[in-house]
């Protein structure tokens, strides 16, 4: 009857351990938001604008 009753005892740690695994994984899959400097040198680097044009974006965004 030992081994039953420390069964008992801890049995509240795996539902526990399940709930912060939980929490963790939904945390983990939510999409980081980019910055608008992060989309304007992806335009740049993939060529959907030219030099000027992100130097001139880029300027803006300081402002």
């Amino acid at each position: 009857m030992h081994g039953f009753e420390f069964g008992m005892g801890f049995g509240w740690i795996i539902p526990l351990i399940l709930i912060f695994w939980l929490f963790y994984l939904i945390g983990n899959t939510r999409e980081k938001e980019e910055s608008a400097q992060d989309i304007l040198d992806k335009k740049y680097a993939n060529g959907e604008i030219n030099e000027e044009e992100y130097k001139r974006r880029k300027a803006n965004l300081k402002h």
